[in-house]
């Protein structure tokens, strides 16, 4: 019944606790008797419990056996080392065996063949190879940074017997399709997180018709989609062009676009469901707004400003953050979304009970608290932030102009939002961001601003778990790095709520209040669905200069390291977030008169929210339309000035 200080939830310490101990439970217990069995069968059953501590020694055994009978070191990759990989294929494919286990299996695999090179190479045999599935070049695409779920694929189809080149993230066409060449790859796979990245798809596609390829292309990542693929990427590539959904789904398309019996029938089925997706596609109008601009602005949300004083900032202007305690940051974090990355479904900490997920959950969140207390003792990573308070006004009907100085006479910025245009239940007025910022010359207002990351350092780190073959610690750190960045996200907006705005001094709220946001004001984020537009970032960057606490943006304004968040804060009572939604074309007109730019262009950014059609692209390249933005050849820091100066 003691009382716990800040947001320590005595419910987490119990929870770990009583992980931990059930784990060292186990290590008491462990049944060694699999010890005994013959090396072949040991290896085996290494692989499917992912079990690390023998296998370097079973792999040198097993070799000299088959030495002795006058094998090469080559079957045992082909003999117990893929027998195991083939039983986790099939447990996993039945829903047997989960993603966390299989990322371990695959690290006992990597082992053992590391193992095993020096002794290939020795042999003069560098050149053979153990039986591959196909060899499939991975890459997330030029611009973007994320790759958590590409390297999840990449090991799920290694332990398949597919051969992963992973060039890793921000890789342009071309280097893409020459490694794709040059390597004899059987299969390309793109991954992309950001909207830009659709349009970099498409590009590839382009690509790999004129210069001749036929294999397949699959692709993957969270704003991709099976309509997406069929109606914008397919019509531009005569091969295979396949949309793989998660893991889960990859070693099958795989297997049957690289088995001669199925490849001709599958091949046909998927450009049959994407022929069949473009014609309902083009013989439906686009589902988009019901109302006109005109008619949203007139049913903008009403905030009283007359009744309602703005709170005044404690203090005005920028504050770094340098190196903030990490162990701070892990009483803030959501668990669920972490469960949710490892493709185990269900809310913390009830999933660790859960009757289908609750043994590999609470072995997942073993390891992770395990990583945890190395990442804040060791150091691994350091978390650094820039927040911003500054005087504000809305303008005109959706933009807010973000002052120099408390005297308003200086345009530091300015920030363009968007409005709904669609239906909305009986009540709901047609909102956008601008309409809880108080109108300029009604009263002076306030907005703030945040970028931060938990991901400076992690390249070392990363580089040390790819030097051992450590798939597994390699994805835990980027996942964990994620939610630390969340989790300083979430802290730091309570920090600007108690002191550094101060309009909530007394807020006392625990962590699972925190994640339902039972708070007032909200913090949304550029990209997310109340300011889908990427482009807007460049604003904060001009507010704020991450690039002092080694944050970046890319020339598709994905921030850099990929464990970051930035957003605006908003402190009327009444603010709230909301999806916008489906644009009109007379709303995207203003939009691009607001900005500055092309038409052409504000449609390219905001293509999932058109409720139009737009007019087809006239450069004929394929390549991302980036003409009318200087920025988009620049370095991210150049591009990001180059935008800001533009908007502003």
């Amino acid at each position: 019944n003691r009382k716990v200080a800040g947001n320590a939830n005595p419910g987490d310490t119990l929870i770990e606790l009583a992980t931990r101990v059930k784990g060292q439970a186990r290590e008491q217990v462990v049944d060694l008797a699999w010890r005994e069995w013959p090396v072949g069968k040991r290896l085996e059953h290494a692989m499917v419990k992912g079990i690390t501590e023998f296998v370097v020694a079973d792999t040198e055994e097993c070799r000299a056996a088959l030495f002795a009978e006058g094998k090469p070191p080559l079957s045992v990759i082909e003999g117990p080392l893929m027998n195991g990989m083939n039983v986790v294929g099939d447990l996993f494919g039945a829903g047997k065996m989960f993603l966390p286990q299989v990322v371990k299996s695959a690290r006992v695999m990597k082992r053992a063949v590391a193992h095993l090179v020096p002794f290939i190479e020795a042999g003069k045999a560098a050149g053979a190879a153990a039986h591959s599935n196909g060899r499939i070049v991975m890459a997330t695409v030029k611009g973007d940074v994320h790759d958590i779920g590409k390297n999840i694929v990449g090991v799920v189809l290694q332990c398949n017997s597919f051969e992963v080149i992973d060039l890793g993230v921000m890789v342009p066409c071309e280097k893409i399709l020459e490694t794709a060449r040059r390597e004899g790859a059987d299969l390309i796979g793109l991954s992309g997180l950001i909207t830009p990245s659709l349009d970099e798809m498409v590009h590839v596609a382009k690509e790999m018709q004129r210069q001749g390829f036929t294999i397949p292309l699959l692709i993957g990542g969270a704003t991709t989609s099976p309509a997406h693929t069929a109606v914008r990427i397919d019509p531009h590539y005569e091969g295979a062009v396949v949309y793989v959904k998660d893991a889960s789904r990859a070693v099958g398309v795989c297997q049957q676009l690289q088995t001669p019996d199925t490849r001709a029938a599958y091949v046909r089925t998927i450009k049959a469901e994407h022929a069949a997706r473009r014609e309902q596609h083009a013989g439906r109008r686009v589902k988009g707004p019901q109302i006109s601009l005109a008619q949203a602005r007139a049913d903008k949300v009403r905030c009283d400003w007359q009744a309602y004083a703005p709170p005044l900032p404690r203090q005005l202007g920028v504050r770094v953050l340098e190196d903030y305690p990490l162990e701070e940051l892990t009483r803030y974090i959501d668990w669920t979304p972490f469960f949710q990355a490892w493709e185990l479904r269900g809310r913390f900490p009830d999933i660790l009970t859960d009757a289908q997920y609750g043994e590999q959950a609470s072995s997942l969140y073993a390891d992770a608290r395990r990583m945890l207390r190395s990442v804040i003792r060791e150091q691994w990573l350091r978390a650094r932030g820039v927040v911003g308070l500054f005087p504000a006004n809305a303008v005109g009907d959706d933009d807010v102009v973000v002052y120099a100085d408390a005297d308003r006479q200086g345009e530091l910025a300015r920030l363009h939002f968007l409005r709904q245009q669609k239906d909305l239940p009986e009540g709901k007025r047609h909102g956008a961001l601008a309409d809880f910022i108080a109108p300029a010359g009604v009263q002076p207002d306030y907005i703030g601003a945040f970028a931060v990351t938990a991901g400076i350092g992690i390249e070392a780190q990363l580089e040390r778990f790819a030097s051992t073959h450590d798939d597994y610690s390699a994805i835990m750190l980027k996942v964990l790095a994620d939610r630390l960045a969340e989790a300083f996200a979430e802290l730091l907006h309570q920090r600007v709520r108690r002191e550094f705005w101060g309009y909530a001094p007394e807020e006392q709220l625990g962590n699972e209040q925190l994640i339902r946001e039972a708070y007032r004001g909200i913090r949304p984020a550029p990209g997310y669905p109340a300011c889908p537009d990427h482009t807007e970032k460049a604003a904060l960057w001009k507010l704020l200069d991450p690039q002092r606490v080694g944050m970046a943006l890319t020339e598709s304004y994905a921030m850099h390291p990929a464990a970051a968040v930035a957003g605006w804060y908003f402190s009327h009572p009444d603010s709230r977030y909301l999806a916008v939604g489906r644009i009109d074309r007379d709303q995207a007109e203003d939009y691009a008169r607001r900005k500055r730019l092309p038409l052409a262009e504000v449609e390219r950014w905001l293509a999932p929210n058109l409720g139009y059609e737009p007019a087809p692209a006239t450069d004929g390249t394929g390549a991302p339309a980036a003409a009318s933005v200087a920025a988009a050849a620049a370095a991210p820091a150049e591009a990001a000035a180059q935008l800001a100066a533009a908007v502003a």
